[in-house]
């Protein structure tokens, strides 16, 4: 065989995804793109803010603007832009050295997990989760254990508790969670700190907590506590494919807390890292974004589709949790086979992710960065599904 025999598991495991795509497309061919209602992918659409457009232009224009390559871990006045922003936001004085600017949050999680995990050692993450941690993983060389999570998505502290072994050196989570929905509480946070420092005692080794929170401005009546409060020992990633809609232009970055154990050499250690993955973020975007701190588009767009959606699928008959933040309802499968209610709704040209993608089987992903017309469209087809099974 051509490709190496540890990638031939990562291929085979894309394929669902792979054959995700390949029927919506047909399916798109045969019935036309408007009578097909897809919720399979998490793409932002909600338009850029127009400050992102005129900080753009003001950089295209400007002479001395360069396109060569920048410091690995980012320009330092951009890094200095973010550093001040997070020292406002979470109430800690980051400095730009504990930044490091990368290609969007994969980036940033690639470089954190790289930097931090032996071959072999674990990385733990509560359940359901973002499929893409599987890829990560495997990239660091790093199993993946997972905890289980309460009714509403939320942290089982004690679960993560008895999860936690030997071989954990990381704890990942995200919040606002994809493909739940759910913003941690500051409570549930502030415990798992608390679990993570006992464990860390008891092993002998600290365990890093690494908080992925590119959703972090796109919320809905709830908070996002500060990570950094809960537990010094944390790594924060995040982009702004989401808050700024520029999902494909790959930029982000990662914040070490400055009273991290050894925050310096594991801030240095994810910018060399950073070098051998990407040599550095795109210019460009970084001095970009360095302009537009604390800016986002306009979450009112989400939060009306959230409630056209849950609306819509509530009166049809399907149960889900409300989702307090991100772009995604995660209701259950009317079935145990979520896969093959997914194949049911296809029948009636919607588009889903089967929960079990993302362990969490017996679910299934609907993503509303979506028109209006999609949701509305689509609600005949949930219903008859339904009425299916």
């Amino acid at each position: 065989m051509p490709i190496a025999d540890k990638i031939v598991k990562m291929v085979e495991g894309m394929s669902m995804v792979k054959q995700m795509f390949e029927a919506g497309a047909r399916l798109k061919a045969e019935h036309g793109p408007e009578n097909v209602f897809d919720f399979s992918l998490g793409n932002p659409d909600v338009p850029p803010p127009l400050q992102f457009k005129k900080v753009l232009k003001q950089l295209v224009e400007d002479e001395k603007l360069s396109h060569g390559y920048t410091p690995n871990p980012g320009y330092p006045q951009v890094r200095q832009a973010v550093a001040e922003y997070l020292s406002k936001e979470h109430d800690i004085k980051f400095t730009a050295d504990m930044i490091v600017m990368t290609v969007g949050a994969s980036g940033a999680l690639n470089d954190a997990l790289k930097s931090l995990i032996n071959p072999g050692e674990e990385i733990l993450i509560p359940a359901p989760y973002f499929v893409g941690y599987e890829h990560y993983a495997f990239i660091a060389d790093a199993a993946i254990k997972t905890a289980a999570t309460d009714a509403r998505f939320h942290l089982d502290v004690s679960a993560i508790e008895q999860a936690i072994s030997e071989k954990t050196r990381v704890m990942l989570i995200n919040s606002p969670n994809n493909p739940t929905g759910a913003v941690y509480a500051a409570q549930e946070l502030a415990e798992l700190g608390h679990v993570l420092d006992q464990a860390s005692k008891k092993f002998a080794k600290r365990i890093y907590l690494v908080a992925d929170e590119p959703y972090r401005k796109i919320t809905y009546d709830v908070d996002v506590p500060s990570i950094f409060q809960a537990y010094p020992h944390t790594i924060a990633v995040s982009s702004y494919s989401k808050e700024l809609s520029l999902a494909g232009e790959r930029i982000g970055y990662l914040a070490v807390h400055p009273q991290a154990q050894d925050a310096q050499l594991v801030a240095g250690a994810a910018a060399v890292v950073n070098t051998m993955l990407c040599v550095n973020a795109p210019s460009l975007l970084q001095l970009a974004v360095s302009r537009l701190q604390g800016v986002s588009v306009d979450v009112s767009i989400y939060r009306r589709r959230r409630d056209m959606l849950c609306r819509g699928l509530a009166e049809v008959g399907y149960e889900f949790n409300v989702p307090e933040g991100a772009f995604y309802l995660f209701p259950k499968s009317p079935i145990s086979d979520d896969v093959k209610f997914v194949n049911i709704l296809k029948e009636e040209l919607i588009l889903a992710a089967p929960g079990i993608a993302f362990g969490g089987a017996g679910h299934f992903r609907l993503s509303y960065a979506v028109p209006e017309s999609t949701i509305s469209g689509s609600m005949k087809g949930f219903k008859r599904a339904l009425e299916k099974v």
